[in-house]
């Protein structure tokens, strides 16, 4: 044997090991992400989650680092900035910053996914609507992750014109998220629809009795454990209908439920917490 082959026989081994132990580590850095996702949605103090979520979010930039084009590692990375910055952080340039980066990990988690909305995102609607009919339910967690985060991102731009055209993309990509899998998280895809049906008036394009069919379907779906369903019907379609006696009687059923349902326990508490707010400014609202 020559010593170049001896060599091959050597190296080749180690290879393959380091191969396997990169994917293990992935793999690896996958579950921690999600187990770690898992435990903020079910903590039930939200300040904890305020203070702690920053030094994870290093964390999960530092696995994605690490392994740039796991979509596991990316979508949770979306997922984890979309909350954080849309949650807990109020300087609006910081949040803007924050949701722009989950929107960065959403769309290379889609294209790590080799999805056909990969680059797709940004351009026309129509081929962003032609793209997005070729993703089947297989797919559904990726398409609410970067729902989710571009959301995020348009709220925090809200003041933008260029944030604001980006919502019937968003629509029509919850819609779509909706039609492949009717009972995709529990029916927070129709919680999100509702928001943005009940943006404006209809006198100005809004529809906001289909928001609120889409209000009570999430409702409905979440088995009264989807707090934020309700906060956010009252806040968007009551008091935009003025409809207090709805948005009174909405808040206080939040107010009165346990906050405590596994997968929702962190939404509730925010959501108690802004339902107090809502109650207290309702005589100057309305």
């Amino acid at each position: 044997m020559t010593p170049g082959a001896s060599r091959t026989c050597v190296l080749l081994p180690l290879l393959l090991l380091l191969g396997g132990c990169a994917a293990l580590a992935e793999r690896a850095g996958e579950r921690l992400a999600a187990d770690l996702g898992r435990a903020v949605l079910n903590q039930d103090d939200p300040d904890t989650v305020r203070d702690g979520l920053p030094a994870y979010l290093l964390l999960q930039d530092g696995l994605i680092e690490g392994s740039p084009e796991s979509p596991g590692l990316l979508l949770a990375g979306a997922r984890l900035y979309a909350s954080y910055a849309g949650s807990f952080v109020a300087p609006p340039e910081r949040a803007q910053r924050l949701s722009l980066r989950a929107l960065d990990y959403a769309r290379r988690g889609v294209c790590a996914r080799a999805l056909a909305l990969c680059g797709k995102t940004e351009g026309r609607f129509e081929l962003f609507e032609a793209a997005l009919a070729e993703v089947t339910a297989r797919d559904a967690d990726a398409l609410h992750a970067l729902g989710s985060a571009w959301a995020t991102w348009v709220q925090v731009h809200r003041d933008e014109w260029g944030a604001i055209a980006e919502l019937p993309k968003i629509e029509a990509l919850f819609r779509h998220l909706l039609a492949i899998d009717p009972l995709h998280a529990g029916g927070e895809p129709h919680m999100v629809l509702g928001v943005l049906y009940c943006l404006r008036p209809e006198s100005l394009g809004g529809r906001p009795q289909l928001g609120r069919e889409h209000f009570e379907r999430a409702i409905a779906m979440g088995e009264g454990g989807n707090l934020m369903a309700k906060v956010l019907f009252a806040e968007h379609y009551g008091r935009l209908l003025f409809e207090r006696e709805l948005h009174d009687r909405l808040l206080g059923e939040v107010l009165a439920a346990d906050p405590r349902v596994p997968g929702r326990t962190l939404a509730n508490t925010l959501a108690q917490t802004r339902a107090r707010a809502l109650l207290a400014s309702g005589d100057d609202y309305f």
